[in-house]
């Protein structure tokens, strides 16, 4: 599913959002450099694996945060975290480094990625920014709006 094929399936089911154009931006670091109308609702993504490429996750957490992989496993059960390979990004969610957003796992046709959220955008006012599955917009989404999205596609997701 594209940029155009994500605004379809929103407008489809009636899911409300907001579109911000923007240039293509490939790190929070460029994203920072770009005005945003929601500037601490953005949220940064990470696409990792297991050490024994079994296991798929896709962490999205506030933009201005990071996060630690080995206390993130730690704290969630799961083996030893890396970054995914560029070809793991495409092949599961078909998309390109600086494009990760939780709106690829709709091409994840196994639903074999697991989903973690950061539980602060269950927080008021309750909606995150993250690309339409394209690095040239940001798309604002209520938080509820999102995972029921993900659960009904047939992934995990969890909020840690």
């Amino acid at each position: 599913m594209n940029k155009q094929g994500i605004y379809d399936y929103l407008n489809e089911k009636n899911i409300s959002y907001e579109i911000t154009n923007h240039k293509a931006v490939y790190n929070m670091e460029e994203a920072s450099k770009i005005k945003l109308p929601y500037t601490n609702q953005d949220a940064k993504n990470l696409f990792v694996r297991d050490d024994k490429k079994k296991n798929y996750y896709l962490i999205t957490i506030r933009g201005n945060k990071k996060i630690d992989l080995k206390e993130f496993s730690i704290n969630n059960n799961t083996r030893r975290l890396s970054f995914a390979s560029e070809n793991d990004l495409m092949k599961i969610m078909k998309l390109i480094p600086g494009s990760v957003t939780p709106f690829g796992i709709l091409n994840d046709e196994d639903c074999i990625v697991k989903f973690y959220l950061d539980k602060e955008f269950l927080e008021e006012p309750k909606f995150l920014g993250i690309h339409p599955n394209d690095n040239t917009a940001t798309l604002w989404i209520r938080t509820v709006d999102l995972v029921n999205i993900i659960k009904e596609h047939g992934n995990e997701v969890k909020f840690f």
